[in-house]
């Protein structure tokens, strides 16, 4: 069995203020720091053996939290990069109901049909997030793993492994430092572990659940 848990980054400012962020290279708030030191101490005591990330700054400063908990490095991969947004990006949420209502509609109703001028469909970040988890899998054989990465990253790579095409897209809800489990075994995944969130207990009287 191999151990892949799929971890999303920690709060910006940016989440809280409903701006896309893409591949802007937005930090991790205060909140977002010590939810990634929460979901560090998640990981205290298990056997992990690589710790991988999105090269943007909100899931490397995540994973570097978990990292030194563990005493590994940080690896960076390309290809759980957060989706371009294209023309949203750096854009509040706002702003875009207002200005391009007809294809912020389709992102909520038909996000699989969706490729914004600049940016990525989720078919294509499907093809290269499920890749990349492919390849850690192949390196990683019966062992554990960590990946941290991005909402849209997490939701399409559940929606691969249970079997559900991208239309699925917002069945799958992913708070800031959600925890997933994917086990792979004999070509075939489970998924046993989903949106976990039992570490950010010492935050409850924060609003620190983010799913944007």
């Amino acid at each position: 069995m191999t151990n892949i848990y799929l971890v999303r980054h920690g709060q910006t400012a940016w989440n809280q203020e409903e701006i896309f962020r893409g591949r802007s290279d937005v930090p991790l708030n205060g909140t977002g720091l010590r939810e990634a030191e929460l979901a560090a101490e998640f990981f205290r005591g298990r056997e992990i053996k690589a710790v991988y990330s999105s090269p943007l700054l909100r899931a490397s400063q995540t994973a570097g939290k978990i990292a030194d908990m563990l005493s590994l490095r940080v690896e960076p991969l390309q290809g759980i990069i957060d989706m371009s947004f294209g023309v949203w990006e750096g854009r509040p949420l706002r702003e875009v109901k207002a200005t391009d209502g007809d294809r912020y509609h389709q992102w909520q109703e038909e996000p699989h049909r969706l490729k914004l001028p600049g940016g990525e469909s989720l078919d294509e970040v499907r093809e290269r997030s499920m890749g990349a988890l492919e390849g850690v899998i192949r390196r990683h054989a019966e062992e554990a793993v960590i990946m941290v990465t991005h909402r849209v990253i997490n939701k399409v790579l559940l929606c691969a492994i249970l079997g559900l095409d991208n239309s699925h897209f917002w069945q799958m809800s992913q708070g800031t430092t959600a925890i997933n489990l994917i086990q792979y075994r004999l070509g075939k995944y489970t998924l046993s572990l989903m949106n976990e969130s039992c570490h950010l207990k010492p935050l409850l009287n924060q609003k620190v659940k983010v799913d944007f």
